[in-house]
């Protein structure tokens, strides 16, 4: 395939799926490789899912369609509608063979549940990517001031617009209420970023689709897209619901598009630096979609001020390498994007590189 056409580029779906658990495995996820390699054997089934996955239009690995049926798949276990795929869950079941077999059976039984898991892409919020985040907070602090007010687009369920009440330990570096019952603790690569004071004055978020954390069968959902062998994910899922409880994230049904065109029309307080920020979602994203907002941050970004400045945090999938990085732009100043950090796709490490 080579990475000079990007593996987001692969057009063979079995290799797609062949690639996807193989990155799984790489990402300590041995069972949910299974799981997903087993899709192999679903696409020659003669279900509804087994066709749509072998007639995929587009490309898979961008479209994470993989990852839309190994989460259609968790959810059956979750509901308890199909028990049996906990042993696969549990390691319990390792032989291919037999993993194939008892999923191709599960598709035939609950095709009509699955297929539609296939519409739509995958709801990760991980409160784990929030540690890359903080980091380039941390450094943007020693440029432009430790306020910050902040606009997530594809928010999901606004997990990470919650950022400000979680507690950080980057590398040493700490942050964030000491009492939280989430602290994001990554395993640390490289130096720590700089120490330094960071003051979120105001955060909010946007989704085409939000995801109700007071809602049982929605958070439900969202589980269903944590990786099975996950345990520690999963345990800060149920503490960002938890904390959700007791104060919503504000999170508003809004394309990012004129999400982000009302972010930057709003007025903005003089010491304050606004940042636009989003976690492994731009992939998803309809190119006009991409172009109109990379448009409108630079045509801001031209137009601020030391004393009303702009930023621009990703923390995105490379399309050559599938490698999550951190990137960094800032106005006036730092129109060049920095890469500060490459991270697990999840948060369980970040290798600082700034």
């Amino acid at each position: 395939m080579g990475d000079q056409t990007g593996v987001m580029a692969i057009a063979s779906v079995p290799e797609a799926i062949a690639w996807q658990a193989a990155h799984c495995e790489r990402a300590g996820s041995p069972n949910n490789a299974r799981l997903v390699r087993a899709l192999l054997a679903v696409m020659e089934t003669a279900t509804a899912t087994g066709r749509r996955i072998a007639n995929w239009q587009g490309l898979s690995l961008e479209d994470a369609m993989p990852l839309r049926v190994a989460a259609a798949f968790h959810w059956l276990y979750l509901t308890g509608e199909e028990p049996r795929l906990g042993a696969i869950y549990a390691g319990l079941m390792s032989d291919q063979g037999l993993v194939d077999a008892l999923v191709t059976d599960t598709a035939e039984r609950f095709d009509h549940l699955l297929l539609p898991w296939l519409d739509h892409p995958p709801q990760t919020n991980e409160a784990g990517r929030s540690a890359s985040v903080m980091a380039a907070l941390l450094w943007l602090s020693q440029r432009l001031g430790p306020r910050f007010d902040l606009g997530e687009i594809g928010a999901s369920a606004g997990i990470n617009t919650m950022l400000p009440r979680f507690r950080f330990d980057l590398g040493g570096v700490e942050v964030g209420p000491s009492l939280s019952s989430i602290r994001i603790a990554p395993a640390w690569r490289g130096p720590p970023p700089p120490a330094g004071d960071v003051a979120i004055t105001g955060i909010r978020g946007c989704d085409l689709a939000p995801i109700d954390l007071a809602d049982p069968a929605q958070t439900l959902k969202l589980k269903a897209y944590i990786w099975p062998d996950a345990t520690e994910r999963m345990a800060r899922m149920d503490a960002a619901i938890a904390m959700a409880g007791r104060m919503p994230p504000e999170v508003a049904r809004q394309d990012a598009g004129a999400f982000v065109t009302d972010m930057l029309a709003a007025p903005q307080e003089p010491g304050v630096t606004r940042v636009l920020f989003h976690t492994v979602m731009w992939q998803y994203l309809p190119a006009i979609t991409r172009e109109a907002i990379m448009g409108a941050m630079e045509a801001a970004g031209a137009a601020a001020t030391a004393d009303k400045p702009l930023a621009w945090i990703a923390v995105e999938t490379n399309r050559a390498t599938f490698r999550h990085e951190c990137k960094v732009r800032f106005w006036p100043g730092g129109a060049e994007a920095v890469q500060l950090a490459e991270a697990h796709p999840h948060g369980a490490w970040v290798e600082w590189l700034a």
